[in-house]
């Protein structure tokens, strides 16, 4: 009866969130419905449904998306290895570190949306522009992350190493930054994270390849096609929440010691 019970449990809270997001998409499609709204005003979720599969039949969603994802993949690459490297160096070294630390204070409060006319000044607005912004914008809570995992490293760990015998290299390589892997792990998901907004904002501001989401959203925007603008957000929201969820899949393959507590 217990197992029965817990069973059912762990399906129904499976099955929560997709209830929950089915129960406000009826919701909305009610609202619209009964209130007469104007679908250039807000469209019912079923017109947007319509409009979205529309764009995927003329192939406008999937060249634009993969645009937009080159640019984001390129420019967090970038971003990944410098700044995990970076933070390894200033978790390592004092010097590098007092060296290093006033210009990321300095530059990391910056807005980044700022550096885009800066960087459509000194770049264009070509694709090195969006990769740049793309890069630049992960970098910085990646560098912090890593180098906050480094020197957040439990003193024991390390002395139980040193009592060992484990020589200064051995101990940086299989003690302190396996220990800063979590660290690490949740400033390339902020870092990800960041990218895809500022991408897309990119986009939106300046673009003469006229592709990406962020053009085919403003685009659709300018001739008042509202169901577009709509359908190009639930892509975008759909294709975010897949990228954490492969970079979780991801964590817990390289470093199964930071599997999530909750199960996940």
């Amino acid at each position: 009866m217990r197992k029965r019970k817990s069973s059912l449990m762990r399906m129904a809270e499976a099955a929560t969130p997709t209830a929950v997001i089915l129960a406000f998409l009826l919701a909305w499609e009610l609202f619209v419905r009964w209130r007469g709204i104007a679908p250039i005003y807000l469209p019912p979720p079923s017109t947007i449904l319509v409009y979205l599969f529309r764009m995927i039949g003329n192939g406008s969603i999937e060249y634009n998306l993969g645009v937009t994802l080159l640019r984001i993949f390129a420019g967090f690459a970038i971003a990944a290895f410098a700044g995990v490297t970076l933070g390894v160096l200033m978790g390592m070294s004092r010097l590098i570190a007092r060296v290093v630390d006033p210009w990321i204070a300095a530059l990391y409060p910056l807005p980044k949306i700022a550096l885009i006319p800066l960087l459509v000044i000194w770049l264009g607005t070509g694709e090195l522009y969006k990769i740049v912004i793309s890069a630049v914008t992960a970098f910085f809570p990646i560098v912090i992350s890593t180098y906050a995992g480094i020197r957040q490293t439990d003193r024991g760990l390390i002395k139980a190493a040193e009592d060992l015998g484990a020589s200064r290299r051995q101990i940086q390589l299989k003690v302190v930054i396996p220990a800063a892997i979590p660290s690490i792990f949740a400033g390339l998901h902020l870092g990800m994270g960041v990218t895809v907004i500022l991408i897309v904002a990119a986009e939106m501001i300046g673009s003469s390849s006229q592709s990406g989401m962020g053009f085919l959203l403003i685009q659709s925007g300018q001739v008042m096609e509202t169901e577009k603008v709509f359908a190009s957000l639930v892509v975008l929201a759909i294709v975010g929440a897949l990228i954490i969820k492969l970079q979780q899949w991801i964590d817990r393959k390289v470093a199964p010691w930071t599997a999530y507590r909750d199960g996940q």
